[in-house]
């Protein structure tokens, strides 16, 4: 699952509060097994310095910059291997241990026997408000992890495409009239 998708996913949230989601030390050592590694790490210092350089002037700018100020943190680690095996669903359990807990639930879930990718979106929720998020996207030969912290308004999230390294999510341009284009 790319982190469009998972960015998508995160907009019919309800707003966001604090997480403390801890990224297991084990995957680190994936990094040397993948052909690809993304790896962000924006935690609530970054984020308000790269705040700083958005402009006040600028429509866009200033919905992202007053998105940020919310945020405790932006936290992405995807793996992609060249063939399947390579991490096992082991490197993943301390991760799912964390979600396992009281405090989370799971509000999506999506397996694929055929063709092996599984989804999930994780809410953990504080006092009745939601208080942290997580999506794990596993594949053979893709690993996936976004977790966000801090206050937001998921119909602000979208904001952050085009920001801060998060692709820019448009609208479905090929639909017109609710029919696919003929390419679909």
């Amino acid at each position: 699952m790319s982190i469009k998708i998972a960015l998508i996913m995160c907009i019919a949230l309800a707003p966001l509060g604090a997480q403390e989601l801890k990224m297991p030390p084990n995957l680190d050592r994936l990094a040397a097994k993948a052909s690809e590694v993304v790896d962000v790490t924006l935690d609530a210092n970054l984020l308000q310095l790269a705040g700083r350089f958005l402009s006040d002037k600028d429509a866009d700018d200033a919905k992202v910059k007053k998105l940020v100020a919310g945020l405790k943190g932006i936290y992405v680690k995807s793996f992609e291997f060249e063939k399947a095996g390579e991490y096992q669903d082991s490197d993943v359990e301390p991760l799912r241990a964390q979600l396992r807990s009281p405090a989370w639930s799971r509000i999506v879930g999506v397996r694929s026997q055929k063709s092996g990718q599984n989804s999930e979106v994780y809410i953990k929720t504080e006092n009745g408000k939601i208080g942290g998020l997580a999506i794990v996207s596993t594949e053979p030969k893709e690993l996936t992890i976004v977790s966000i912290e801090g206050s937001i308004d998921p119909d602000q999230l979208s904001e952050l495409g085009g920001h801060f390294g998060i692709p820019k999510i448009e609208p479905d341009s090929q639909h017109k009239n609710g029919k696919p284009s003929k390419d679909e």
